[in-house]
């Protein structure tokens, strides 16, 4: 299943029903507005670093001065994107000023490993002359995403931050399977499995009955190879779906109240002080 969300991963809180943020990818025009903001910046930093290599290296011998300008580039066109983007999770200042961000395939935040490789292919795709840029802008053309070959290559897309997100509301608990729900063990549960739940389930009246019958089956084999013990015999697949996903917000609700309630007790002054 193809899943366009935001802010589902492993470095994200992700809640028991899995709700994430339907965004689509950003289109080619925003993209190449983005890339270009980010061009000129990256050529400021070259510039400056430039300027200074030259005051460095005068008098210096050949390979001193050759080193120091490798050092430069290499700074401007690696380090600089690579460290924006994991600190930021995905917005270059031209993502930034666009409202566009990076993210994973699986819609999460993106990482150093992420960036890094964006990076290092961006330097053939988007900087080596005298192409400069139309490998990325025609990888990007004819893919539905908008990926470039860094974004293939690092498993990442961009998407469109500035929507109004259109949120559907979690499943409910079905009363027959509260009580089993309530004692399975559900801890193992991947989040882009229950991901693929939760939207599966805001989705079924859309499908035919024969793809919504097997789409429920396959989501509900993988989703009990994590949960323990199995359901009731006889339980609808949809149902248990559902049961699993309610009670995984049920529990992460009850676990952020503790959470919320231990920090307010740290944070009050000590009165036997």
């Amino acid at each position: 299943m193809d899943s366009a969300t935001l802010g589902v991963g492993e470095d994200d809180l992700v809640t028991g029903e899995a709700v994430a943020l339907d965004l689509p990818a950003a289109g080619l025009g925003m993209r190449v507005l983005s890339g270009a903001l980010d061009l000129f910046v990256a050529g400021v930093v070259l510039f400056v670093l430039f300027w200074l290599a030259v005051l460095v290296t005068s008098g210096a011998d050949d390979a001193v001065a050759a080193t120091v300008f490798l050092t430069a580039t290499v700074l401007a066109m690696v380090v600089l994107p690579t460290t924006v983007e994991t600190l930021t999770r995905g917005r270059s200042l031209g993502k930034a000023a666009t409202g566009l961000r990076t993210v994973r395939d699986d819609a999460g935040p993106i990482g150093f490993r992420h960036a890094l490789t964006r990076a290092l292919i961006g330097v053939v795709e988007i900087w080596l002359p005298p192409l400069f840029m139309a490998p990325a802008f025609t990888c990007a053309l004819f893919n539905r995403k908008g990926k470039r070959f860094g974004d293939l290559a690092a498993g990442t897309y961009v998407v469109r931050e500035r929507v109004r997100p259109q949120l559907v509301a979690p499943p409910q608990m079905p009363w027959p399977l509260a009580s089993w729900a309530t004692t399975a063990d559900l801890a193992a549960l991947p989040d882009h499995l229950a991901m693929a739940t939760r939207q599966f389930l805001a989705r079924a009246g859309q499908m035919s009955p024969a793809a919504r019958t097997q789409l429920s089956q396959e989501l509900l084999t993988d989703v009990l190879r994590y949960a323990a013990p199995p359901p009731p015999p006889g339980s609808h697949p949809e149902a248990v779906l559902a049961a699993v996903l309610a009670d995984r917000r049920r529990r992460d609700t009850e676990r952020l109240q503790r959470e919320d309630q231990l920090r307010r007790r740290l944070m009050q002054p000590d009165t036997l002080a």
